[in-house]
């Protein structure tokens, strides 16, 4: 479970994801779907294949560590925007692991909620295996953990922004504003950038919009509004002006995105977001001309460190693919087959069901190594390590369509439930509550990977060992 859905869906117990269900544990989410089968795990432990890893590694720094990125220059830092590399006027109000972790989950719920109630899954249903969004589908602003900086207009004023795979409208809050929320940084002035321009009403860019334009464009204003699962609701201009990504000379000109003025809500800090979504308008499909068509990302394992966020196709040497499934009634968002589940090197296949077979063959191969512990009302495979230096824990890996086997980093298979328990460490997947074959992989399952989305081919990989 993580605290960002990141994600991709699958559905299980539930991984905790935000931004999607990519669930918390800061991250977690990955709500995994069907799980029956019989695991033929090992018993106490001389085969198959175990985390082995200091208990520290499993504590955030209070000092950032940060790491070099890739040598693609439109690389932006990622950051957790509760941890110590965030900008500090950007971190709001100080969260528990525990605070995240309840928000992951419900930002969870919101994104399974719209991928169920849409039939794109059901006509993929014949096929074997789990349904699984790969996305960061907001929920609400403010639930993402994850945040870049960018520049705006010229000359460039930054802004900090939560990034989404599962959105595709990028947006600011502007002034004059009939109704902002409070953010850290000043609102974006259009009238300080001179390289600034209001999209038509009949332009093509406004037609494109397609659901998101509202009824009374016209004219010399491109009307849009967004709206969250949560109500909340961003309204305002759709208009051009030059991003500012990396370095002052990696630029975007005539960017699109929405110049928000009224909006209302449960919005958090952020100065607003950058959309990562399969349409026109998503930030990756204008940066294609320059950088080439795709993206990727790498997460962070812990929130004192730093991942970063690339424009273009380019995929380490050790990606591993999977084709993305065809999304009919939710063409913004990727979607991936998981097939099977390996715990300690044995593999479950996922036939219709739920993910009991993970929970139990991790906890029968954790029997008599730690104490268990009270965790969550949806994180309840929990472990005291409170004496233990290191830890030896069962290795979970994701299985998909075509052979790709993804090998969680021990930051993924693990949350730590933070300071009032300090020992203690629960399994980072819960329940979606349904039998459904569809969830959400959240971004504790993807931390430490580069995570490649090639649109061009159709298929997203993951690197191991893409940031520490």
């Amino acid at each position: 479970m993580a605290s960002q859905a990141l994600g991709m869906a699958f559905v299980t117990r539930c991984a905790l994801s935000h931004g999607s269900c990519l669930a918390v544990v800061l991250a977690a989410a990955a709500a995994l779907a069907s799980l029956f089968g019989r695991l033929c795990a090992e018993e106490s432990g001389g085969r198959g294949d175990w985390h082995v890893a200091s208990v520290s590694s499993l504590r955030p720094s209070t000092v950032c560590a940060t790491a070099e990125g890739p040598s693609n220059t439109s690389a932006l830092k990622v950051v957790h925007r509760h941890g110590p590399c965030s900008p500090p006027k950007s971190r709001g109000a100080a969260q528990s692991p525990v605070e995240i972790l309840v928000r992951d989950r419900d930002r969870a719920k919101s994104i399974h909620r719209r991928i169920t109630g849409a039939s794109t899954v059901d006509a993929n249903r014949g096929s074997k295996g789990v349904h699984m969004p790969a996305h960061w589908a907001t929920a609400s602003l403010g639930t993402n953990n994850y945040v870049v900086t960018v520049g705006l207009g010229t000359p460039a004023r930054y802004f900090t922004l939560e990034f989404d795979t599962g959105s595709d409208l990028s947006w600011v809050q502007c002034t004059p504003c009939k109704d902002c929320y409070e953010q850290q940084d000043p609102l974006f002035d259009p009238a300080k950038s001179p390289t600034y321009s209001a999209v038509p009403g009949g332009a093509r860019e406004c037609r494109e919009l397609g659901y998101l334009r509202r009824r009374s464009s016209s004219g010399n204003r491109c009307r849009y509004e967004v709206a969250y699962a949560d109500g909340s609701v961003t309204d305002g201009d759709l208009a051009r002006d030059t991003l500012t990504l990396a370095a002052p000379s990696d630029t975007i000109p005539g960017f699109v995105f929405g110049c928000g003025r009224d909006n209302t809500g449960q919005f958090g800090t952020e100065d607003g977001l950058i959309g990562l979504g399969r349409r026109g308008v998503s930030l990756s499909s204008q940066a294609a001309g320059r950088y080439g068509p795709g993206f990727s990302y790498c997460l962070p394992s812990l929130s004192s460190g730093t991942g970063y966020l690339a424009l273009g196709g380019a995929a380490p040497e050790n990606a591993q693919f999977t084709a993305m499934v065809p999304s009919r009634d939710l063409p913004s968002l990727y979607f991936v087959r998981l097939v099977g589940v390996k715990v300690a090197g044995h593999l479950t296949i996922l036939p219709d069901g739920t993910f009991a077979a993970l929970w139990s063959a991790f906890a029968r191969l954790m029997m008599g190594r730690y104490r268990r512990a009270p965790g969550l009302s949806f994180l309840d495979t929990c472990y005291n390590f409170t004496g233990h230096d290191t830890l030896r824990v069962p290795s979970v890996a994701l299985v998909f369509a075509g052979g790709a086997t993804v090998n969680l980093d021990v930051s993924g298979v693990l949350v730590k439930l933070g300071s009032d328990e300090p020992g203690v460490a629960c399994l980072g997947f819960t329940s979606t509550g349904d039998d459904k074959p569809v969830g959400i992989l959240g971004n504790t399952q993807q931390k430490t990977f580069a995570v490649v989305y090639d649109v061009v081919n159709r298929r997203i990989g993951f690197g191991a060992k893409g940031c520490a």
